[in-house]
């Protein structure tokens, strides 16, 4: 494969991503909370004006959002050392972060609605339609759909990167064209760009897909400390395997998601899954 027919590929998965009509946006816990934890106001506002530059453009958006634990833990003076206390704690941050969700786009005039899942309600035929159809509904009313683990019943699923592929399934089952990770790190790079100031950020991954690999396994086993971005580079990989483009950009990013919406260069964009890019 040539560098112009990557190049090419690359410009035609941007002009995708700026054409699709519906959108998954997942955000991360760290895109939304402080470092003591709690529910920052001024992240989750931005957030809300990045989804709203979508809504505004006649796009439908399904928000994906983690942080129920962390705005819990900001509200309750209590340590949490079993799984027992953290789905205990998820369910304090989920009210208290459903209500800043409705609080922030109340200030569009946008109303939200808020579903809890489980990897059995994705797997089970009746219940991934009953699912869908709910967003469908949503949808048609002009209401954001507001997606998070259901950590209060979910035993084995309260850890890093879930709904990283929470999402990836969302994007693939509802059919969207678009799948967009914002994450505290803005984009996926050849190292931790923490801790390595050589570390490069990777523009697009296509057929260079199993050296990105290699490159991010350097971290921690589950990517702690390097944005989750394991889960994040698979959860964007599952997408584009579908066909979907996937983009993993940084939430403190002015104007992020509009300048997805006009073709402009942001993050790590992964092409596709066809017979030209990743034959």
């Amino acid at each position: 494969m040539s560098e112009a027919v990557e190049r090419e590929a690359v410009e035609h998965t941007r002009q995708l991503a700026a054409d699709a009509d519906r959108v998954v946006v997942k955000a991360g816990t760290n895109s939304l909370t402080d470092d003591e934890s709690n529910l920052d106001d001024a992240k989750l506002d931005k957030l809300v004006d990045d989804v709203e530059d979508l809504l505004s453009r006649g796009k439908d958006v399904i928000l994906v959002s983690s942080g129920a634990i962390g705005a819990g833990q900001g509200r309750i003076d209590h340590p949490t050392e079993t799984v027992e206390e953290s789905q205990a704690l998820s369910t304090v941050g989920q009210s208290h972060l459903m209500r800043r969700y409705t609080e922030s786009f109340e200030r569009y005039g946008r109303k939200v609605a808020q579903i809890l899942l489980t990897e059995h309600d994705l797997e089970d035929p009746e219940r991934f339609t009953n699912f869908r159809n709910t967003i469908e509904t949503l949808l048609d009313w002009g209401v954001v759909p507001i997606i998070n683990e259901n950590d209060a019943v979910a035993t084995e699923e309260i850890r890093i990167g879930d709904n990283d592929m929470l999402s990836s399934s969302v994007a693939i089952g509802v059919d969207v064209d678009l799948l967009v990770t914002l994450t505290d790190v803005d984009g996926v790079y050849t190292g931790n760009p923490k801790d390595d100031a050589d570390a490069e950020r990777i523009e697009a991954v296509g057929r260079n897909y199993g050296r990105v690999q290699e490159l991010i396994a350097g971290g921690s086993s589950e990517g702690i400390g390097f944005g989750g971005i394991r889960t994040k580079v698979q959860g964007a990989r599952d997408a584009s395997e579908h066909g979907i483009p996937a983009i993993i950009a940084g939430s403190a990013e002015p104007d992020v998601l509009e300048r997805i919406a006009t073709g402009k260069p942001v993050g790590t964009i992964f092409v596709p899954v066809n017979g030209v890019t990743d034959d």
